[in-house]
């Protein structure tokens, strides 16, 4: 057979690609099952054991039959998104020789799982500040179970359809167009303007981390190329080869594609698992509140300092309220100032008011433990709306507050977030153990686009040393601010950052296949969640 370039392929890639096609042993289907099987039950006695602990008394079979449907959705999302993203980490260490395919998927998927449960969960209550303030207030009506079987369709919909034409598409993207189509469908249905669906500051902090970012990937990686070969070129030069046959590089070689493939996978399992930590919390709160509402393991020495944030916070918001008082219901201005970014006469006295509630209730009780069942969902909520006004009026600072007043206030949210904003250990469990076995099937359609279709030659060590290592610090540094970053677009265009610098060309069908998914991931997630959120609403 003679060596031509078929349209839309590579030379030498295809003729020298890795085998991808190991068979399947029977056994090993027997082992993933029997994992989903135990996962399962562990997620269903931990629900159990956290409800029997409250003391509320039983359940009703219809919302817990509406919690597992959520759940497994939710879970569904995190599997969908391990075994679309997988490409991202092990493609470069089997286009490489550096592990086998069927070890390299087993490898990261263990570290995606070892990522989800050493997350910090910051990313998770980022994604969920996006949503419109009063579905999150009443995630447990029909409006809010709609709001996340739409987001999480939406968003399995895309993922699936673009895993399937062999896409690398970002999973990060799709969920937040998905939220932000909720959102503007909430607020259209409701008369409002459909821009105030959508807290847009917020948006155009995550816009610009998931914008950026494969820019930055694309750099960082064609720079660090150049480093490395001016610097090592003449003394390693099989560092800058390719694969010959199907031998492993030089074990040092070997070493440092297989680490990078560790932190990528490392990384990806803690930015991205969070995501749906987030949509599970929202879930367990609207449909048994009783359990999931507040914190109820935190400890007493929270609660003390709980009560003494609660005083000095106290005192600056009535500074701010000027003398004047609210006789009637706060929390509708409180919400409104939320929805609407716009400061009125009733904001400033009602936040005063929901704060005194909440540290009057806090000291009725002694502990969030012993919170009544009738009691958590609406103590929970007052907490969240007096949260996130704190967190608008200091981002825009219109009145002014000094240096000492944004740290009282900074610590009484603090306050506030931990007895609202925490993830059970369980969950996290859940969603590594779905994200970790979504990392193992399904995988071979996108490796075969980022080990074969982005570059015109095959990848060499380098290369995929340099555009593992951007994706690994890109989605370290974004997880340490709460940023959620799409790992498919930093490692895509860090593997075509290094072809650039390696003269070896790009085969642009393919780029502008993933350009174009990119670019339409944020409207068509928005339409097909929007759409989704109205018809449900009207079924439900």
């Amino acid at each position: 057979m003679s060596d031509i370039t078929l349209p839309g392929s590579i030379e030498p890639a295809l003729r020298k690609g890795p085998d991808l096609e190991k068979g399947f042993h029977p056994l090993t289907g027997i082992i993933y099952l029997g994992v989903i099987a135990a996962a399962l039950l562990f997620v269903a006695y931990s629900i159990y054991a956290d409800v029997d602990a409250t003391g509320a008394g039983k359940t009703s079979y219809f919302a817990f039959l509406l919690l597992f449907v959520a759940l497994l959705i939710a879970l569904a999302f995190e599997f969908v998104n391990g075994f679309h993203d997988t490409a991202n980490a092990v493609a470069t260490v089997i286009y490489t020789r550096s592990m086998p395919a069927h070890v390299a998927v087993v490898w990261s998927g263990i570290f995606n799982l070892i990522g989800v449960l050493l997350s910090s969960g910051a990313v998770a209550f980022g994604i969920v500040s996006l949503l419109p303030v009063e579905l999150i207030l009443q995630v447990g009506s029909s409006a809010g179970f709609a709001m996340v079987f739409a987001l999480l369709i939406a968003a399995i919909i895309w993922n699936v359809g673009t895993w399937y034409f062999g896409l690398p598409a970002s999973s990060s993207h799709t969920l937040i167009g998905s939220i932000m189509g909720v959102g503007i469908a909430n607020a259209l249905m409701r008369g409002r303007d459909g821009t105030s669906g959508v807290d847009w500051s917020q948006a155009v902090n995550i816009a610009k981390a998931l914008l950026l970012s494969p820019l930055f990937g694309f750099a960082l990686a064609a720079v660090l190329l150049y480093v490395l070969k001016g610097a090592l070129l003449r003394v390693t030069p099989a560092l800058f080869g390719e694969p010959q046959g199907d031998q492993p590089p030089p074990a040092w070689i070997r070493g440092i594609l297989i680490l990078t493939c560790t932190l990528v996978s490392f990384f990806h399992g803690s930015n991205d698992g969070q995501k749906g930590m987030g949509l599970i919390m929202l879930i367990l709160i609207g449909t048994v509140p009783t359990a999931y509402a507040l914190n109820r393991s935190m400890p007493a020495s929270q609660i003390e300092r709980f009560a003494a944030n609660s005083v000095a916070a106290s005192q600056v918001i009535e500074s701010k309220a000027a003398g004047r008082r609210v006789t009637d219901n706060p929390r509708p201005a409180v919400t409104s100032y939320i929805a609407l970014r716009q400061i009125d006469d009733a904001t400033f006295p009602s936040l005063a008011v929901l704060v005194r509630e909440i540290n009057d209730q806090v000291a009725q009780y002694g502990s969030l433990a012993k919170f009544p069942a009738d009691a958590v969902g609406n103590t929970r909520n007052d907490m969240y709306l007096v949260s996130e006004a704190l967190r608008l009026l200091m981002k825009s600072n219109e009145h002014g507050f000094s240096g000492a007043e944004v740290a009282t206030l900074n610590s009484y949210k603090a306050s506030l977030d931990s007895a609202t904003k925490f993830i059970p250990t369980w969950v996290k469990i859940a969603v590594a153990i779905a994200l970790g076995l979504g990392t193992m099937v399904g995988w071979k359609r996108i490796v075969v686009t980022v080990g074969e279709k982005i570059g015109k030659t095959h990848l060499t060590y380098a290369q995929g040393a340099c555009a593992e290592i951007t994706a690994a610090a890109t989605i370290a540094a974004a997880d340490g601010y709460g940023l959620p970053v799409s790992t498919t677009h930093v490692l895509s265009s860090g593997i075509a950052g290094t072809m650039t610098a390696n003269g070896s060309g790009l085969q642009w069908s393919t780029i502008r296949n993933i350009a174009m998914a990119w670019v339409l991931t944020l409207p068509v997630a928005m339409l097909i969640s929007g759409s989704l959120y109205f018809l449900f609403s009207h079924i439900f």
